[in-house]
Protein backbone atom coordinates (compact mmCIF):
# COMPACT_ATOMS: atom_id res chain seq x y z
CA UNK A 1 0.00 0.00 0.00
CA UNK A 2 2.74 2.20 0.82
CA UNK A 3 4.76 1.44 -2.34
CA UNK A 4 1.15 2.48 -4.27
CA UNK A 5 0.60 5.77 -2.34
CA UNK A 6 4.41 6.98 -3.30
CA UNK A 7 4.21 5.92 -6.85
CA UNK A 8 0.32 8.11 -7.22
CA UNK A 9 2.21 10.65 -5.30
CA UNK A 10 5.03 10.59 -7.92
CA UNK A 11 2.88 10.59 -10.96
CA UNK A 12 0.33 13.64 -9.48
CA UNK A 13 4.00 15.14 -8.90
CA UNK A 14 5.25 14.54 -12.29
CA UNK A 15 1.53 16.15 -13.93
CA UNK A 16 1.95 18.65 -11.87
CA UNK A 17 4.94 19.32 -12.79
CA UNK A 18 4.81 19.22 -16.68
CA UNK A 19 1.90 21.79 -16.63
CA UNK A 20 3.41 24.11 -14.53
CA UNK A 21 6.78 23.87 -16.34
CA UNK A 22 5.14 24.27 -19.86
CA UNK A 23 3.35 27.46 -18.30
CA UNK A 24 6.71 28.51 -16.95
CA UNK A 25 8.49 27.80 -20.65
CA UNK A 26 6.42 30.02 -22.80
CA UNK A 27 6.06 33.16 -19.83
CA UNK A 28 10.03 33.15 -18.99
CA UNK A 29 12.06 35.74 -21.33
CA UNK A 30 15.18 34.78 -23.86
CA UNK A 31 18.07 33.69 -22.13
CA UNK A 32 20.84 34.98 -24.75
CA UNK A 33 21.70 37.65 -22.45
CA UNK A 34 22.81 35.62 -19.72
CA UNK A 35 26.55 36.18 -20.08
CA UNK A 36 26.09 39.84 -20.22
CA UNK A 37 24.49 39.45 -16.79
CA UNK A 38 27.02 37.33 -15.44
CA UNK A 39 29.66 40.18 -16.23
CA UNK A 40 27.75 42.87 -14.46
CA UNK A 41 27.16 40.67 -11.31
CA UNK A 42 30.77 39.63 -11.27
CA UNK A 43 31.18 43.56 -11.59
CA UNK A 44 29.14 44.42 -8.58
CA UNK A 45 31.21 42.01 -6.89
CA UNK A 46 34.32 43.17 -7.82
CA UNK A 47 35.61 39.72 -9.12
CA UNK A 48 37.17 38.75 -12.47
CA UNK A 49 34.96 36.04 -14.57
CA UNK A 50 36.67 33.02 -14.71
CA UNK A 51 37.14 31.59 -18.17
CA UNK A 52 36.02 28.01 -18.42
CA UNK A 53 39.92 26.92 -19.08
CA UNK A 54 40.58 28.84 -15.72
CA UNK A 55 38.44 26.16 -13.74
CA UNK A 56 41.25 23.14 -12.60
CA UNK A 57 39.51 19.97 -12.72
CA UNK A 58 39.90 18.81 -9.48
CA UNK A 59 37.98 22.31 -8.26
CA UNK A 60 35.20 21.38 -11.58
CA UNK A 61 35.19 17.58 -9.81
CA UNK A 62 34.59 18.43 -6.41
CA UNK A 63 31.62 21.00 -7.37
CA UNK A 64 30.54 18.39 -9.42
CA UNK A 65 30.36 15.59 -6.79
CA UNK A 66 29.18 17.84 -3.82
CA UNK A 67 26.35 20.12 -6.03
CA UNK A 68 25.17 17.87 -8.99
CA UNK A 69 26.31 14.72 -9.74
CA UNK A 70 24.41 13.93 -12.91
CA UNK A 71 25.70 18.07 -13.85
CA UNK A 72 27.61 16.79 -17.20
CA UNK A 73 24.25 14.53 -18.39
CA UNK A 74 21.37 16.26 -17.46
CA UNK A 75 19.90 19.27 -19.63
CA UNK A 76 19.92 21.98 -16.58
CA UNK A 77 16.95 20.22 -14.61
CA UNK A 78 18.21 16.26 -12.85
CA UNK A 79 14.45 15.07 -12.72
CA UNK A 80 15.34 11.63 -10.54
CA UNK A 81 17.32 14.32 -8.24
CA UNK A 82 14.07 16.84 -8.13
CA UNK A 83 11.23 13.88 -8.08
CA UNK A 84 12.86 12.35 -4.41
CA UNK A 85 12.88 16.12 -3.42
CA UNK A 86 9.66 16.51 -4.01
CA UNK A 87 8.99 13.07 -2.85
CA UNK A 88 10.62 13.61 -0.15
CA UNK A 89 9.53 16.54 0.84
CA UNK A 90 5.72 15.57 0.48
CA UNK A 91 6.63 12.51 3.04
CA UNK A 92 8.29 14.49 5.83
CA UNK A 93 6.12 17.87 5.47
CA UNK A 94 8.34 20.25 4.94
CA UNK A 95 11.10 21.75 2.06
CA UNK A 96 14.27 19.52 3.51
CA UNK A 97 15.63 19.09 -0.10
CA UNK A 98 16.74 21.68 -2.90
CA UNK A 99 16.90 19.53 -5.76
CA UNK A 100 18.88 22.27 -7.96
CA UNK A 101 21.19 21.80 -10.18
CA UNK A 102 24.27 23.89 -10.95
CA UNK A 103 22.50 25.72 -13.98
CA UNK A 104 19.50 26.06 -11.90
CA UNK A 105 21.79 27.85 -9.18
CA UNK A 106 23.15 29.83 -11.60
CA UNK A 107 19.65 31.28 -13.21
CA UNK A 108 18.25 32.06 -9.67
CA UNK A 109 21.30 34.38 -9.05
CA UNK A 110 21.36 36.12 -12.33
CA UNK A 111 17.57 36.40 -13.21
CA UNK A 112 15.65 35.27 -10.20
CA UNK A 113 17.64 38.25 -7.50
CA UNK A 114 18.42 34.82 -5.61
CA UNK A 115 15.94 33.47 -4.73
CA UNK A 116 13.42 30.22 -6.38
CA UNK A 117 11.17 30.09 -3.53
CA UNK A 118 7.36 29.70 -4.69
CA UNK A 119 6.56 30.41 -8.63
CA UNK A 120 10.08 31.01 -8.71
CA UNK A 121 10.83 27.84 -8.86
CA UNK A 122 9.09 26.61 -12.31
CA UNK A 123 10.36 30.05 -13.67
CA UNK A 124 14.23 29.00 -12.71
CA UNK A 125 13.93 25.40 -13.78
CA UNK A 126 12.91 26.73 -16.99
CA UNK A 127 15.11 29.08 -17.96
CA UNK A 128 18.01 26.53 -16.72
CA UNK A 129 16.84 24.48 -19.66
CA UNK A 130 17.14 26.99 -21.88
CA UNK A 131 20.42 28.15 -20.89
CA UNK A 132 21.67 24.64 -21.44
CA UNK A 133 21.24 25.59 -25.14
CA UNK A 134 23.00 28.76 -25.31
CA UNK A 135 26.02 27.85 -23.16
CA UNK A 136 28.24 24.82 -22.42
CA UNK A 137 28.43 23.07 -19.34
CA UNK A 138 32.48 24.40 -18.83
CA UNK A 139 31.05 27.91 -19.12
CA UNK A 140 27.94 27.35 -16.54
CA UNK A 141 30.44 25.83 -13.86
CA UNK A 142 33.12 28.98 -14.50
CA UNK A 143 30.25 31.44 -14.33
CA UNK A 144 28.78 29.39 -11.17
CA UNK A 145 32.29 29.93 -9.50
CA UNK A 146 32.83 33.51 -10.60
CA UNK A 147 29.83 33.92 -8.66
CA UNK A 148 30.01 31.70 -5.73
CA UNK A 149 29.62 32.65 -2.09
CA UNK A 150 32.74 31.88 -0.53
CA UNK A 151 32.89 33.69 2.59
CA UNK A 152 30.48 36.07 4.52
CA UNK A 153 31.64 39.04 1.88
CA UNK A 154 33.85 37.24 -0.36
CA UNK A 155 32.49 36.11 -3.62
CA UNK A 156 34.24 33.89 -6.34
CA UNK A 157 36.93 30.74 -6.53
CA UNK A 158 39.44 32.69 -7.12
CA UNK A 159 39.61 35.57 -4.91
CA UNK A 160 38.76 32.97 -2.44
CA UNK A 161 41.81 31.05 -3.31
CA UNK A 162 43.91 33.80 -2.93
CA UNK A 163 42.33 35.05 0.63
CA UNK A 164 42.34 31.33 2.07
CA UNK A 165 45.86 30.76 0.67
CA UNK A 166 47.45 33.09 -0.96
CA UNK A 167 47.88 31.18 -3.93
CA UNK A 168 46.21 31.56 -7.52
CA UNK A 169 43.29 28.93 -8.22
CA UNK A 170 45.72 27.06 -10.30
CA UNK A 171 47.98 25.91 -7.59
CA UNK A 172 45.80 24.52 -4.93
CA UNK A 173 45.85 20.81 -4.10
CA UNK A 174 42.94 18.93 -3.19
CA UNK A 175 42.28 19.41 0.00
CA UNK A 176 42.21 23.22 -0.95
CA UNK A 177 39.92 22.33 -3.78
CA UNK A 178 37.78 20.54 -1.81
CA UNK A 179 37.39 23.39 0.96
CA UNK A 180 36.56 25.52 -1.67
CA UNK A 181 33.98 23.25 -3.41
CA UNK A 182 32.43 23.29 0.06
CA UNK A 183 31.90 27.10 1.38
CA UNK A 184 29.00 27.91 -1.17
CA UNK A 185 26.24 25.97 0.73
CA UNK A 186 27.52 27.93 3.96
CA UNK A 187 29.62 30.41 3.00
CA UNK A 188 29.31 32.11 6.70
CA UNK A 189 29.46 29.11 9.07
CA UNK A 190 31.74 27.41 7.15
CA UNK A 191 34.11 30.17 6.72
CA UNK A 192 37.50 28.48 7.23
CA UNK A 193 38.75 31.55 9.62
CA UNK A 194 36.11 31.67 12.06
CA UNK A 195 34.60 27.98 12.20
CA UNK A 196 38.00 25.79 11.68
CA UNK A 197 35.60 23.05 12.41
CA UNK A 198 32.66 23.11 10.82
CA UNK A 199 34.92 24.18 7.87
CA UNK A 200 36.73 20.56 8.53
CA UNK A 201 33.61 18.43 8.91
CA UNK A 202 32.55 20.37 5.22
CA UNK A 203 35.66 19.69 3.18
CA UNK A 204 35.40 16.09 4.27
CA UNK A 205 31.63 15.71 3.05
CA UNK A 206 33.32 16.85 -0.13
CA UNK A 207 35.85 14.64 -0.36
CA UNK A 208 33.55 11.95 0.68
CA UNK A 209 31.44 13.06 -1.96
CA UNK A 210 34.40 13.14 -4.24
CA UNK A 211 34.84 9.46 -3.48
CA UNK A 212 31.07 8.15 -4.02
CA UNK A 213 31.53 9.07 -7.54
CA UNK A 214 34.87 7.71 -7.80
CA UNK A 215 36.67 10.61 -8.57
CA UNK A 216 39.53 10.11 -6.08
CA UNK A 217 40.40 6.88 -3.98
CA UNK A 218 40.11 6.84 -0.12
CA UNK A 219 43.88 7.16 0.79
CA UNK A 220 43.53 10.15 -1.50
CA UNK A 221 40.30 11.54 0.38
CA UNK A 222 41.98 10.49 4.00
CA UNK A 223 45.21 12.42 2.84
CA UNK A 224 43.39 15.41 1.91
CA UNK A 225 41.42 15.53 5.33
CA UNK A 226 44.60 15.14 7.27
CA UNK A 227 46.11 17.85 5.41
CA UNK A 228 46.30 21.64 7.27
CA UNK A 229 43.04 23.95 6.90
CA UNK A 230 45.09 26.89 6.09
CA UNK A 231 48.27 27.91 5.36
CA UNK A 232 50.25 29.87 8.98
CA UNK A 233 49.59 32.77 7.09
CA UNK A 234 48.11 33.82 3.24
CA UNK A 235 49.27 36.83 1.80
CA UNK A 236 47.95 38.42 -1.56
CA UNK A 237 47.96 36.76 -4.55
Amino acid sequence: MVGRSLGRLAAAIVMASVIVGLVAWFGTPSVDDVQARVEAQAAAHKVPVLAPDQVPNVLALAVVATEDERFYSHHGIDLPGLLRSMIDDARFGCLCEGGSTLTEQLMKEVYLKGSDQGLNKPVDMALAFKVESVISKPRILADWLTLAPTGPTLYGAGPAACAYFGKPLAELDLSEYALLAGLPQSPVGDEPRAHPQAALRRRGVVLDSMVSEHYITRAEADAAQAAPLLPPSAGLC
